[in-house]
């Protein structure tokens, strides 16, 4: 067996007058997360994860904010790309871990809904994903409710 482990992150500002997506979920709140695409961090982190332990790069080198074709797509096609490739290196989700890191909204409502989705994009099942929601305890950005950070970690394997 061959195992392979990746690291994603990212942050988004948090601003008025935007939908919040979070894992391919919509969650009702004032705000959302502004970003060239939707905004979704974890599925933004959750492709930095795939994509760094394939040694593919960054979300931001295959799909760039500079290119007007990925303004205002879901993140979700993006994930799905991602999912081309992994599905092209004979590499399999072994385990995703995620963190999710928001001060507001509380997240804990929408834990199950987001890991259906993010399973069924993936084509993986639900004891391959886990997803933690924490809070930053009023602390820097994410706790003054400026912006939403997520961590992933994504082990792959391969059978030989």
């Amino acid at each position: 067996m061959q195992y392979k482990v990746g690291i994603g992150y990212d942050i988004h500002r948090l601003i008025e007058g935007r939908p919040l997506f979070l894992g391919a979920v919509k969650i009702p709140y004032i705000k959302g997360l502004l970003g060239h695409s939707d905004g979704d961090a974890l599925i933004h982190a959750l492709c930095d994860a795939l994509l760094g332990a394939l040694a593919l790069g960054d979300i931001g080198e295959l799909f760039p904010d500079t290119d007007p074709e990925y303004q205002g797509i879901a993140s979700s096609q993006l994930l799905s790309a991602v999912k081309e490739l992994l599905d092209k290196s004979g590499y399999k989700i072994n385990n995703l871990d995620v963190i999710i890191i928001a001060q507001e909204p509380t997240l804990s409502p929408f834990k199950k809904q987001m890991k259906e989705k993010i399973c069924a994009l993936l084509g993986i099942g639900y004891d391959a994903l886990n997803i933690k929601a924490k809070t930053n305890e009023g602390l820097d950005a994410v706790g003054h409710l400026e912006a939403i950070a997520c961590f992933v970690t994504a082990s792959l394997i391969r059978g030989d």
